[in-house]
């Protein structure tokens, strides 16, 4: 079975050129997790995975807030962070470790809402997830994701942007066309649920904008500023607001 997302091997290779031969951790057999559980059920119905940005370990989730918003909120959810850094996507692995490690062996646990936050190319493995394992996730949180190149997002530019796009021809090597098709055809559908948030000065607020238009108003957010931690916290923020997890019931007793 060809993989959808395939030819981001070659992407890959070139952003990791671009990036001075960057050197990432290897690859495992099986992927490490940072395991936070919950702080109230002891078997909550629902499971936020984070997946972390190209340069970013899982502590760094914890570090910057992620999960500290979370908690400040009450939210009946365990967390589970697994170290899905970018050698997983250059292998073309990121996906299938993600399901046999992490969202396959959740469902077998009960979980009944299953939430994929990504960052950055964390949003792409997000993304990409759904189109091969289909109906295994209930929400993406997509934080400034990474969504291909230049030269698709204005080639949707000109013909008057994604719901006018037609992908033409194309192979399932070419995961651009492949992501952005499934993106036209899910249209905003809750299958899974979309949520959007990007810093307006972001290096890919662009692409970003072209994937809003044809999402909900109530699932995009937009705040000032780029790439970076404190404006990804304050969408993570907004989504937990806009969007609220079941709290956690306490003891009266306590």
């Amino acid at each position: 079975m060809k993989r959808p997302y395939t030819a981001v091997l070659l992407a890959a290779t070139l952003l990791t050129v671009l990036a001075g031969c960057a050197l990432f951790p290897p690859t495992r057999d099986k992927l490490d997790v940072l395991d936070l559980g919950g702080r109230c059920s002891v078997h909550p119905d629902t499971l936020l995975v984070f997946l972390p940005g190209r340069y970013d370990r899982p502590k760094d989730l914890v570090d910057k807030g992620f999960v500290q918003a979370v908690r400040e909120r009450g939210v009946d959810a365990d967390i589970l962070i697994p170290d899905l850094h970018f050698g997983y996507y250059i292998k073309r692995t990121a996906v299938d470790r993600l399901h046999e490690d992490v969202i396959r062996p959740a469902r077998e646990k009960g979980y009944r809402r299953i939430w994929l936050v990504g960052i950055s190319v964390g949003g792409l493995g997000a993304l990409l997830y759904p189109q091969m394992q289909p109906g295994m996730v209930d929400e993406l949180v997509l934080i400034a994701p990474y969504l291909g190149e230049s030269r698709i997002h204005q080639e949707i530019v000109r013909a008057g942007g994604l719901k006018a796009w037609e992908p033409g021809q194309w192979t399932a090597e070419d995961y651009e066309r492949t992501l952005w098709d499934w993106l036209r055809r899910h249209g905003g559908r809750p299958d899974p649920v979309i949520s959007l948030g990007y810093g307006r000065s972001d290096s890919f607020a662009m692409s970003n904008r072209l994937l809003a238009a044809v999402l909900p108003d109530n699932r995009i957010t937009s705040v000032p500023g780029g790439h970076e931690w404190a404006p990804w916290l304050q969408i993570w923020e907004t989504v937990l607001d806009r969007r609220p997890l079941r709290a956690c019931i306490r003891n009266a007793a306590q």
